[in-house]
């Protein structure tokens, strides 16, 4: 069956599902297959669920029409994505990056859909079956679309912008994460810049940092070799050649800024974000916002009423104590971010708790000594570390071995009055302390 085939099949039974216990009715399965399952043994249950039809590779688990047979499920789902996405043609915006992307993600939905009909990713629906399947929930009415993009190894990019395929690309930053798949910072870099590469050849512009070095040698290597095809956005006051700047006013605990769209048009912006480090995920809401012309006013608005969620910079109040809840991931750029944010709020009686950086490979232990170096250089004493790779650094601070640990101590010393950093991988399972604060 050919993509167009199947494509018409989607257009009376438009609800995709890949799990075969919850298939809404009518809908199209796919049996996706994993390291661990293989969901084509799954896909009479789907039938039997309430799917219309079960999308399979393996002809042997076929016993009526009501299973179409393919090559390979997955790619079959990516295919008929991409067809979907260029039948109903909205403006989509690819988003990548290390750090912030998902958080840069909302707050531009947040903004986008003060004047748009949009769809964007949701969760972390951000690899290559959370694409495809976001790609799939595209409606007529929808008139532009965020898709968020995750890698862990060189290639990722690659195969998730010839999906959905973007009109406009945004690299929120690049830093030092999952070194395994990448091999080193330099594969991170040429894996991020695999949106740039599309955007040049295929797409209109590409919204930038300019402050941020590593964009701007990304951009050069990929083509960009003038500024027809970018949009600078900046947080100092003098650049030159930026489309918007803005500036920090407050940060404790939560981010203010004011914003520039022209020397004349100025707003100020209070989050309900921490960490002067969500300045550059505002600024680039902001510049896309206005790019797309929405008015000040109504930025304002998407940008105020948006609260973060998902342990992701999160202020938790307590009946005893103040939580900043970072616990969805760490690695080492967003990591020295946070403790550097943290020494410089001004608040009292501040303790850290931090969990190991996971997916560093050979760079681990490198690494993790480099936070107990910015710690030690700072005036933060009050310092938990949970899990095996903080413990085996030169460290002065509390160890843990994981936080099951942690929590023995915590259930028996309660903590009161203090303002608290919970930082680390998500493996660590950091939110596990929260209800013990």
């Amino acid at each position: 069956m050919t993509i167009a085939e199947l494509y018409l099949i989607f257009e009376q039974h438009s609800e995709v599902s890949t799990d075969s216990r919850n298939c809404p009715a009518g809908c199209l399965f796919f049996a996706l297959k994993g390291d661990n399952f293989n969901a084509n043994a799954f896909a009479h249950a789907a039938l039997a669920n309430g799917a219309a039809y079960a999308v399979i590779d393996e002809a042997n688990f076929a016993v009526d029409n009501r299973y179409i047979i393919v090559e390979n499920v997955l790619e079959t789902l990516q295919k008929l994505a991409q067809y979907h996405r260029k039948q109903l043609n909205p403006i989509v915006l690819g988003i990548t990056g290390t750090n912030g992307k998902t958080t840069s993600k909302e707050l531009i939905a947040s903004v986008l859909i003060q004047k748009f009909n949009m769809l964007f990713t949701q969760g972390n629906f951000n690899n290559h079956i959370g694409v495809p399947l976001t790609l799939l929930k595209l409606k007529k009415e929808h008139e532009l679309a965020v898709i968020e993009m995750g890698a862990s190894k060189q290639g990722d990019i690659k195969e998730l912008v010839e999906i959905a395929c973007p009109d406009y690309g945004i690299i929120t930053n690049v830093g030092k994460a999952h070194l395994e798949g990448f091999g080193s910072f330099e594969g991170v870099k040429r894996t991020k810049a695999e949106l740039y590469d599309y955007i040049l050849t295929q797409g209109k512009l590409i919204f930038k940092n300019a402050d941020n070095e590593h964009l701007a040698e990304m951009a050069l290597k990929s083509g960009f070799i003038s500024n027809n095809k970018i949009c600078n956005y900046s947080l100092e006051q003098s650049a030159n050649n930026s489309y918007v700047t803005a500036s920090i006013v407050s940060c404790s605990p939560f981010l203010e800024m004011n914003c520039a769209t022209s020397e004349t048009d100025k707003f100020t912006v209070s989050t309900k974000l921490i960490g002067s480090y969500n300045a550059e995920n505002i600024l680039a809401a902001v510049t896309i916002g206005h790019f797309f012309g929405i008015e000040n006013a109504l930025i304002k608005v998407g940008l105020e009423t948006y609260t973060p969620q998902n342990n992701r910079s999160q202020l938790t109040v307590t009946e005893r104590n103040k939580l900043v809840v970072d616990a969805y991931n760490a690695n080492p750029t967003s990591m020295r971010a946070a403790v550097v944010n943290f020494e410089q709020m001004q608040v009292d009686n501040k303790m850290l708790i931090l969990g190991d950086m996971l997916e560093l490979g050979e760079q681990s232990e490198m690494e993790h000594q480099a936070i107990i170096d910015l710690l030690e250089s700072s005036n933060l004493a009050n310092v938990f570390l949970v899990g095996t790779l903080f413990e085996q650094t030169k460290n002065r601070f509390t160890c843990f071995q994981n936080v099951e640990q942690l929590m023995q101590v915590l259930d028996q010393k309660q903590i009161d009055n203090h303002f608290i950093l919970i930082k680390g991988s998500r493996g660590i399972k950091l939110e596990k302390v929260i209800s013990l604060l």
